[in-house]
């Protein structure tokens, strides 16, 4: 899963007994030769998919952003200015180096603190593999945030994956890593929040609409669906009020 160019298991350790913060800035030179970045796969699936239902879009978002992975697809659905927001100074450092362009703006920032400037600017966010970061308690936040970046009618689009039945292996493997995160975090100080199983759709969607979006899925068809039916991925697209009023869907 590493390449010979990635970070060796002890920056990996080093970084996992650091903060958030600190631990991806140590993490942002090796980052992209690891399998925590987004996936080109997953990038061209939202992209295309954000395309058929959505068209194009004025300016975009990419919240928690990391070392700009999902910059091109942004630039590439945006006609105006794109903006990538990441708390890692060292992320942000490798996003600019990596999407140097004029119409790509970068801000430091705590996702559940925006800064204010950025109210009403956007037509489209995004966030690809990070709200493992957030505790249930902070989404609230993080969403009132988004909510207030984006214009009236805009879009916070992100992609979800389907719960992963207890039978199948993938599921005692991410109980076990957030079992042993928890333990880390008890023990150890800085905390160094991520966890795999917090993020449920059904949670998920009901924070949304607290935060005055309105909110529907699209299947991520590219991935295949489940033996049950259900796609193994979807598309969240949240909506802000045309009025840009607080309302809550049915």
């Amino acid at each position: 899963m590493f390449t010979s160019q990635g970070p060796t298991l002890r920056e990996l350790a080093v970084q996992a007994l650091s903060s958030i913060e600190r631990g991806y800035d140590l993490l942002a030179p090796t980052f992209d030769r690891t399998p925590f970045r987004t996936p080109d796969r997953m990038l061209d699936a939202v992209e295309e998919t954000l395309a058929q239902h959505e068209g194009s879009f004025g300016s975009g978002l990419d919240l928690c952003c990391g070392t700009g992975a999902g910059i091109g697809m942004l630039r590439r659905l945006c006609r105006g200015l794109v903006t990538g927001v990441d708390l890692s100074a060292g992320m942000l450092a490798e996003a600019r180096r990596a999407h140097a362009d004029e119409r790509v703006d970068f801000v430091r920032a705590d996702a559940r603190a925006l800064p204010p400037a950025l109210g009403a600017s956007y037509d489209l966010a995004v966030s690809f593999g990070a709200f493992g970061h957030f505790l249930p308690a902070e989404r609230p936040a993080v969403f009132a945030g988004v909510h207030h970046a984006l214009r009236p009618g805009g879009v916070f689009a992100f992609p979800i994956g389907a719960p992963i039945p207890p039978r199948h292996p993938a599921w005692w493997v991410t109980a076990g890593f957030d079992a042993a995160m928890r333990v880390r975090n008890a023990v150890w100080r800085p905390p160094f929040v991520m966890y795999y199983r917090t993020f449920p759709l059904g949670g998920v969607r009901a924070d949304l609409r607290a935060a005055g979006f309105t909110v529907e899925t699209v299947p991520l068809e590219h991935f295949g669906r489940r033996p049950d039916g259900l796609p193994r991925w979807r598309l969240v697209l949240a909506r802000r009020a045309a009025d840009g009023g607080q309302r809550t869907a049915v």
